[in-house]
């Protein structure tokens, strides 16, 4: 496994603060986000999963908890857009430059907008993945937020 990637190095860039945790990613796991929380011994609600979707028809970056799913009508109105849906795989792996499961939202190829869900500012910390399958960093949320120059939404379904 790489000891860095194009979402660390971006992170390193940005003057983050932040570790590096490695594990065993699970290919078959029906959700990658809880799989990922569980191989580290983290509450689901701090490790963040990276979803991409379409708001209008343009790229939107979301971050959420691992153990929640995003509201489309809420990631829209986020982004002061009327109807989102989730971004295909294969465009969302052209768009960022990462394999699904290895998404994050830091160092991708193209920079979109993107929304934190607002309940992970209250975590003291939470993880991201680190651009990488089997990679996570953790964090300080508001501190990532600002890096991304997130979007901070209530986009809980």
């Amino acid at each position: 496994m790489s000891k860095s990637t194009r979402a660390t190095l971006a992170m390193e860039k940005a003057g983050l603060a932040f570790s590096v945790h490695h594990y065993d990613y699970d290919p078959s796991a029906e959700r990658i986000g809880l799989q990922a929380a569980e191989a580290i011994g983290e509450e689901p609600r701090r490790v963040l999963k990276t979803l991409m979707a379409e708001v209008d028809g343009k790229p939107v970056c979301v971050v959420l908890p691992s153990d929640q799913e995003v509201s489309m009508k809420k990631l829209a109105a986020a982004v002061g857009g009327k109807h989102a849906a989730m971004m295909k795989p294969a465009i969302a792996e052209k768009l960022t430059g990462f394999v699904v499961g290895g998404i994050s939202p830091f160092g991708q190829k193209k920079v979109v907008p993107t929304v934190i869900e607002i309940s992970a500012l209250d975590e003291p910390h939470i993880y991201i993945n680190g651009g990488q399958r089997g990679l996570q960093v953790r964090l300080e949320p508001k501190a990532a937020q600002a890096a991304l120059n997130a979007v901070a939404a209530a986009v809980i379904a």
